[in-house]
């Protein structure tokens, strides 16, 4: 850095000011390494004064390149159609036809000849001109002139072109100019002023504006900051945490202990993720899988079952687990297994895992926010009950139901808060009532009842901190100093 610094200022010296994407050019380096030197020499005083430049410029988009030298797509429907005609279908399969092809019918240069089965596709005009390709052609070698705005707004709108801002600086002399660059010294020492040599000394300038440094501390994402608050609503309302912490879940636990059947969609690639290493496990008490089979093969407990042929090679495929519901279904076999059955209140706010397709709002890894109560008697009145107070706790006491299906709820029901900063009714989560055909296999007792309900982590964090895209919130994208400003959590305010 210092010998092109050096290099700059004898270049300056020897033929005056200059602009720094020239001396880029000249000195073969890139434009920013010539704006850093420049800063370089500019803090040892005022030797080169310099002038910023804004300039806009036009150039091709990687899209455009390839137009600009393989043809633009309607060109290429056009030359695509031999003269006899070709079917629509073989056509299509180029690349962009799409595109092509709706474009080379406006400009009249191809028409479909229906009378004909299947249709043909044949030329209008004896021949054409590529004049998109013309274009990008000489826009790629700087020229515009000749280019109609209009064909320039054209060329942006098919993301061909792009305008982009050049900035440089222009360089002339300064009133300390020098074709050396001394050393600046960074501290005052005793010695310098014993000798009186500071006189003769230059000193970098101190900034007194500048922050002391900032202490290294560790922040807390916002989905840890509104799962504390989720957490401390549930504890304040005599819950228990249940432990969480096996991702990886067999079929059995996650899918037929649930009374999901096995040829539900759900267990299809498309919606689960396997686990290769290791596949499957064999481990499972065996007297309640027996009895699972049963209900779900032949029914039992007052139900038909489902009717088809069980087979426990599906239930030991191992799995990333796709809800926390199979936690529950953990625990509540665990409290059947007592000798006197005693009410549970259960919660868990943990990561479950489904094979989605990507977007604004989903991901393939999420938090499940799940509660379960198990007592004598309960009704749906009860978990209507329960929600009331949960959600008032959040702030929210506008709440609606919509009855909903799950394979191992009846009744079930979807629950929708109000959003006054929306101005409308949000899905926030599902609940039910499990069924006997889960619950009575374990062994509890006829008349215990169990209500669930899961919601999501994501979905009020995005709302609470203002986030449209979970992207933004979640995954490489994600921005550090968000993290480092986002504020306390406080769901009721």
């Amino acid at each position: 850095m210092a010998q092109l610094a050096e290099s700059i200022l004898n270049y300056v010296s020897q033929n005056g000011d200059v602009n720094t994407i020239k001396l880029a050019k000249h000195f073969n380096e890139d434009h920013q390494k010539v704006i850093g030197a420049l800063k370089s020499i500019q803090a040892h005083g005022d030797l080169l004064l310099a002038e910023p430049v804004s300039e806009k410029k036009v150039e091709l988009t990687d899209e455009g390149r390839l137009v600009a030298e393989n043809g633009n797509h309607e060109a290429n429907i056009f030359k695509a159609v031999p003269q006899d005609g070709i079917p629509q279908a073989d056509l299509m399969k180029i690349p962009n036809a799409k595109v092509g092809f709706s474009k080379a019918m406006s400009a009249g240069w191809i028409v479909v000849d229906k009378s004909i089965t299947p249709p043909l596709v044949k030329r209008k005009v004896p021949e054409i001109e590529d004049l998109v390709q013309n274009h990008l052609k000489v826009i790629e070698t700087g020229g515009t002139s000749n280019i109609s705005e209009k064909d320039k707004q054209d060329y942006k709108k098919r993301k061909l072109i792009q305008e982009v801002i050049i900035k440089s600086y222009d360089l002339k002399k300064g009133p300390e100019f020098s074709t050396s660059l001394t050393k600046l010294e960074t501290d005052l020492t005793g010695e310098m002023l014993t000798t009186g040599s500071w006189k003769n000394l230059k000193f970098k300038d101190y900034n007194f504006d500048a922050l002391g440094a900032p202490l290294e501390s560790g922040y807390l994402h916002p989905l840890l900051k509104v799962r504390s608050e989720f957490r401390q609503i549930f504890l304040e309302m005599g819950f228990s945490e249940m432990p969480t912490n096996n991702y990886v879940e067999n079929s059995f636990w996650n899918f037929d202990a649930l009374f999901q059947p096995q040829q539900h969609p759900a267990r299809d690639a498309h919606d689960t993720f396997f686990i290769s290493d290791p596949p499957v496990s064999t481990k499972f008490p065996q007297d309640y899988l027996e009895r699972v089979k049963k209900v779900h093969s032949k029914g039992g407990y007052g139900s038909q079952g489902y009717g088809y042929d069980w087979k426990i090679e599906e239930a030991q495929k191992n799995v990333l687990r796709t809800h926390t519901t199979a936690v529950s279904a953990r625990m509540l076999y665990k409290a059947a297994q007592q000798k006197e059955f005693k009410p549970i209140k259960l919660f868990s706010i943990d990561k479950t895992f489904r094979n989605e397709t990507l977007d604004a709002t989903h991901l393939a890894e999420f938090h499940q926010v799940e509660g379960v109560i198990a007592d004598y008697g309960l009704t749906l009145g009860d978990l209507i009950g329960v929600f009331a107070e949960f959600f008032k706790k959040l702030g929210i006491d506008q709440l609606e139901f919509k009855p909903a299906y799950n394979p191992y709820t009846e009744p079930s029901m979807e629950i929708f808060c109000f959003h006054p900063g929306l101005g409308k009714w949000i899905e926030t989560g599902n609940s039910g009532i499990f069924r006997p055909e889960m619950l009575l296999p374990m062994g509890l007792p006829e008349d215990v009842c169990v209500i669930a309900w899961g919601l999501s982590l994501e979905r009020p964090t995005m709302i609470k901190y203002g986030f449209n895209n979970i992207r933004d919130l979640v995954g490489p994208k994600v921005d550090l100093e968000m993290v480092q400003r986002s504020p306390i959590c406080r769901l009721n305010k």
